[in-house]
């Protein structure tokens, strides 16, 4: 299946992607789709033979439960929608807690990293062939950045994708910048980690930008893209032919003109690896003795045991994340506080775009009120959820102090909070008084 090269498709972008020259496919994040009908844009890139891939965030796949079936249930209706032929996800948990280890349910609102260990390998392998098994389409996994490492770890990223792929015969899809990302932050070689890994199983490749700050790279997808992640690209390009490769940009977009340069950048690195392909020796499998990890052991993971393992550690990990509690015996206390922060800053900006009118009502107040909320506050249920908690907690905090704010903001949770929302002319009236109010 070649795909070519591709963009991530994003609503703030439709109309420069749509101009584009040279784009044989767009990527769409599957949750900011309806299962029922597509945006105008995708429409007609479909409609010129533009292959459009759905690319999942929420599945949870390297969680300790099971996959939720509504979500596999929307990914797979997505997938007919678009007629696609394949979709994508990350290996990576999302969500913790619960009634499996008695805790208050956690979201992450970020991909969080597994651990590279025989049971949450175990574990991720069991929830890959539900999810195969409820989607039309074959799926392709990816390698996520992290800003911190799992102590005690049995395997290299590289060994852990290549049991993935032997135990479940899923695809890959391979970011490059999150092998730079792991490079920088976690001292993982990336030229390495392909040497590990089963090239012939890529179904595509993610180029994406980002930023380095006090030694800690973070994966903006925000920023162009630097040298060094197209070095990564080009280590990719000598091992094998990649059947598509895709630039992603979800935040502060530039010029049309600037997104091209960049396809073109991308387009001639794998142009400049054509013909060098070089044959590339596997290392030995960690069954038969690695550096990384001994033997196998532990139950197999249908008994229940291995999960609920699995379901304690991530739930510590989330929780000194999200709600303060101590951080796990063996992590980098300081990379802990620097993943912390950057979720609170994530929330905050994710619930921004959900909920434009918060920071409108609340203005320059809104992102020191919304990180001191979610400090206190663990999301549980979601961006839009959380907007409405954020809101209701100032409410009933009699905030904001300007009382037009307040009546703002009363009217918003309202129009959101009640089982139905009120009729347009309610609405109407609602403005009108809070602008003879205002006078």
């Amino acid at each position: 299946m070649k795909l070519g090269t591709g963009i991530g498709w994003r609503p703030e972008i439709a109309d420069a992607v749509e101009e584009l020259p040279g784009v044989d496919w767009v990527e769409a994040v599957a949750e900011n789709l309806c299962a029922d009908h597509l945006p105008a844009s995708l429409t007609r890139l479909r409609e010129r033979g533009v292959t459009v891939v759905p690319h999942g965030v929420s599945l949870g796949l390297g969680g300790a439960d099971r996959p939720d079936p509504g979500r596999l249930a929307g990914l797979a209706a997505r997938a007919a929608l678009l007629g696609t032929p394949l979709v994508s996800e990350h290996i990576a948990f999302v969500r913790a807690g619960g009634p499996r280890t008695a805790s208050p349910a956690l979201e992450a609102g970020h991909l969080l990293p597994v651990p590279r260990t025989w049971a949450a390998l175990d574990v991720l392998c069991e929830n890959v062939r539900i999810a195969q098994d409820s989607l039309p389409v074959p799926l392709a996994l990816e390698n996520i950045a992290a800003l911190i490492s799992w102590p005690d770890e049995e395997l290299t990223e590289g060994q852990f994708l290549a049991e993935l792929v032997e135990r479940t015969g899923v695809r890959l899809l391979i970011d490059v910048a999150n092998l730079h990302t792991n490079h920088v932050n976690r001292g993982e070689d990336p030229a390495r980690a392909l040497d590990e890994l089963p090239v012939e199983a890529i179904a595509y490749v993610h180029v994406a930008g980002g930023v380095e700050k006090d030694g800690v790279w973070h994966d903006t997808h925000a920023h162009p893209v630097t040298e060094p992640v197209l070095a990564v690209l080009a280590e990719l390009r000598s091992r094998v032919s990649p059947p598509g490769v895709l630039l992603e940009r979800d935040d502060d977009f530039p010029p049309a003109a600037e997104l091209a340069g960049e396809l073109d950048a991308i387009r001639a690195t794998l142009d400049a690896g054509r013909g060098r392909a070089r044959p590339v020796p596997r290392e030995a499998s960690p069954r038969t003795g690695s550096p990384a990890g001994g033997e196998r052991t532990g139950e197999p993971v249908d008994s229940g045991t291995v999960r609920d393992r699995v379901a304690v550690a991530q739930t510590s990990l989330l929780s000194a994340l999200v709600a303060g509690t101590p951080v796990p015996e063996g992590f980098d206390h300081r990379r802990l506080g620097v993943q912390s922060r950057a979720l609170a800053a994530k929330r905050a900006d994710v619930v921004a775009k959900v909920a434009p009118e918060l920071p409108e009502i609340l203005g320059q107040a809104y992102r020191g009120a919304f990180l001191a909320y979610a400090k206190a506050r663990p999301m549980s249920d979601g961006y839009r959820r959380d907007a409405l908690d954020f809101a209701e907690q100032l409410l009933v905090a009699g905030r904001p102090e300007d009382s037009a704010a307040r009546r703002r903001l009363t009217h918003w949770w309202q129009d959101r909070a009640a089982p139905r929302p009120p009729r347009r002319t309610t609405r109407l009236a609602r403005a009108a008084r809070s602008v003879l109010a205002g006078r």
